[in-house]
């Protein structure tokens, strides 16, 4: 694997990542020379400065991974990563505790007016009855997202005896009493917060979340904290609300434009606190966002799934060591049903049975199966990324769902595959390989890979020997071989391992013999 790193990180994490491969280190590559040069590598590590466009992705033939060290990815196509099929990983647990210290910083300071204290005095004044503050105790805090940051804000400020109150329409309210904090809507919050503090991400949702009528809710002496993105907050409506008084104070560390214009009139205010974008600049955080990012592509490198992929469903540690023995079935159970049903595919339906059916997060199969069905089709692989995106676009519906019987087995995954012409479909499970125990409604014993054959004849006498005579007349040898049929006398199928390749000459001859209605080679 070969490894861009484009922007400073801790050198721990370029250590590292030696352990995928070879590592190039340009921190001044220009977006030209990105452009010119990105086809050579496998991943790329960036911070906030490079830019990662749809223009320089849509030359990234090679790229399997973008590393963000750090949390937003304001600078990354992700739409254009998708379509690609190459993963984006950030590290947003490595800066969770320095911005949740960051923000108490700023509502300490924005009680104790402790940045106009410091200039006054630094002016050569003793002005005590100006910089009287207020205590942090019993007051509200309101808490706008309660993902990591959030939460750890609320673990700091209950040391400060403060009540929690929260708006975050993910949260569940069972959730939210486990962490002792009052789940309730945004104008709540807003209402009746002392201080509030965001920690939501920047989407078209939250664009101006706070305006000139939630300033209006807020009490003449709340104070609000944006260490989260810039634009969340409308700087034009802050500035009147700062200006006329109708809030107490405000402490930004994002900004809509970064760096601030030099004419910014939130610099003539002095009841706000404005910070460069540091919120995650500690030494601790920028090592372990470089060693998270590391992993990530160590990971990858390995043969496994990273753990923060954002254009995948995130899946916690547990549930991952559930999933990954059933990945290869997954892709497998894909490839087989592609390839052996005629006609384009309409309609996928998965039925997850058994220990599976239990696992709430088990989306990463379900792309699994779609990547195994796209792929023997397409030019350019699919993976886990692009394919639910691949598989809309030609038209593929997907029907999920689960059942609790799994015929004695631990786990079953149905794949039914549904298309003008027919229904073909295949159950499948891991007994320390991968094994299809049911085609259509044929119980089989089949372990798919290498060279298939599948053949639907009538079970009359001889049929089996006409289908093996034809073989053996062209030098293909049967390694495994596997029937089942519905009844006696009734339709049956026959699945088979062979040594080689069976040449599409071969398949033509025995779809004509007497008594055969289909035959198919497969490769998996």
């Amino acid at each position: 694997m070969k490894v861009l790193v484009a922007d400073a990180i801790n050198e721990k994490g370029i250590e590292n990542l030696k352990q995928a491969g070879e590592v190039v280190v340009d921190t001044d590559i220009t977006p030209d020379e990105l452009a010119e040069t990105i086809h050579e590598y496998d991943a790329i590590v960036v911070r906030s400065r490079t830019k990662l466009t749809k223009d320089i992705i849509d030359k990234a033939d090679n790229l399997k991974i973008i590393a963000r060290a750090g949390v937003g990815v304001d600078n990354i196509d992700l739409d254009a990563a998708t379509e690609k099929g190459i993963m984006v990983v950030n590290s947003p647990e490595s800066t969770s505790i320095t911005v949740a210290e960051h923000t108490m910083g700023l509502l300490l300071a924005l009680a104790r007016k402790l940045s106009i204290a410091d200039k006054s005095v630094k002016d050569g004044k003793w002005e005590k009855k100006k910089f009287m503050g207020v205590e942090l105790r019993n007051k509200t805090l309101g808490v706008i997202g309660m993902g990591r940051i959030g939460s750890q804000v609320v673990n700091r400020c209950k040391a400060f005896e403060m009540d929690a109150i929260v708006y975050d329409p993910y949260l569940p309210e069972e959730v939210a009493n486990q962490m002792g904090v009052t789940l309730t809507d945004l104008e709540t919050v807003l209402k009746n917060a002392d201080f509030i503090t965001i920690h939501v991400p920047l989407t078209p949702e939250t664009k101006h979340l706070i305006s000139d009528d939630e300033f209006e809710i807020m009490k003449d002496t709340a104070f609000i904290a944006n260490c989260a993105r810039g634009g969340i907050i409308d700087e034009d409506a802050l500035y009147t609300a700062l200006l006329e008084n109708k809030i107490g104070g405000a402490a930004l560390d994002v900004y809509e434009e970064e760096p601030p214009a030099e004419d910014c009139k939130l610099f003539e205010l002095d009841n706000i606190i404005l910070t460069p974008h540091i919120a995650a600049s500690t030494k601790e955080a920028q090592r372990d966002a470089a060693i998270i990012v590391a992993d990530e592509i160590i990971e990858l490198a390995k043969g496994g799934t990273p753990q923060n992929v954002l254009n995948m469903p995130r899946i916690d540690t547990n549930t991952y060591k559930k999933l990954t023995p059933y990945v290869e079935l997954c892709e497998k159970l894909g490839s087989f049903i592609a390839q052996a049903i005629s006609g384009k595919i309409k309609e996928l339906e998965v039925v997850y049975a058994g220990e599976l059916a239990e696992i709430d997060n088990i989306e990463i199969l379900t792309r699994t199966i779609l990547q195994g069905v796209i792929n023997p089709f397409l030019g350019s692989p699919a993976n886990a990324v692009n394919a639910p995106l691949i598989a809309k676009e030609r038209g593929i519906s997907i029907i999920e769902g689960r059942k609790n019987d799994a015929k004695g087995y631990g786990s079953l995954i149905k794949v039914t595959a549904r298309t003008n012409e027919e229904t073909f479909s295949a159950v499948g499970t891991t007994l320390h390989d991968p094994k299809i125990l049911k085609v259509n409604d044929y119980w089989v014993d089949v372990k798919p890979e290498g060279h298939m054959f599948i053949a639907k004849y009538e079970d009359i006498p001889g049929s089996i020997g006409k289908i093996g005579t034809k073989l053996g007349e062209h030098g293909v040898n049967i390694g495994i071989m596997q029937v089942g049929r519905e009844e006696k006398d009734g339709k049956a199928i026959m699945i088979l391992t062979l040594d080689k390749e069976i040449p599409q000459d071969v398949i033509k001859e025995i779809q004509e013999l007497e008594n055969v209605y289909d035959a198919v080679g497969l490769e998996l």
